[in-house]
């Protein structure tokens, strides 16, 4: 387990660094984004990924790496829109969005250690491309929960689906920053 802690906060570190940067080159922009539009932005990025999973071939140029980071990242959004509420405007420090961001961060790997624990590490016998069908259905489900005003009569809320997709967007990077 000291070994998925460990990678998990490399990956998550360098989530974070481009995080910064955006923050650094763009503000906090991302405020006046509704939740809704954040589970959007986190379709296009999963989306992209399976279609490289299935085509195997990027004419773009960037690949599957990259996708996995930015649902880190919106997920992270997410989590702080659900919470703050959206903007009219930027109204964010640098400084406030990544200490929320860092809140954020230390709670989904609090998740992610007691299901870690729980299911006994499961997730490393999985194939990447099963973590991009996760954060698929756990977008499917989200929006039928936006869709219902959140109201769930069983489920657990948009937040912690937004944990699980950073989750699995984390198992894909250690996958593929670390290997098998």
């Amino acid at each position: 387990m000291k070994d998925t802690t460990q990678q998990f906060e490399q990956v998550m570190a360098s989530c974070r660094e481009l995080f910064a940067k955006k923050l650094h080159d763009y503000g906090a922009a991302w405020r006046i984004m509704r939740p809704v539009s954040v589970t959007d932005q986190i379709f296009i990025k999963a989306n992209r990924i399976r279609s490289l999973e299935t085509k195997g071939v990027s004419l773009v140029g960037e690949g599957i790496r990259p996708e996995f980071v930015a649902i880190v990242n919106y997920g992270i959004i997410g989590l702080i829109q659900l919470e703050l509420g959206y903007a009219e405007r930027d109204d964010m420090t640098p400084e406030q969005a990544l200490s929320h961001y860092d809140r954020w961060a230390k709670q989904t790997l609090e998740l992610m250690l007691k299901k870690n624990h729980d299911y006994d590490e499961a997730w490393r016998g999985m194939r990447v491309s099963s973590y991009t069908d996760l954060i698929l259905m756990k977008l499917y489900r989200t929006k039928q929960i936006e869709g219902l005003d959140g109201k769930t009569l069983v489920s657990e809320g948009i937040d912690a689906n937004y944990m699980d997709m950073i989750n699995y967007a984390v198992f894909g990077l250690i996958k593929l920053d670390f290997g098998e």
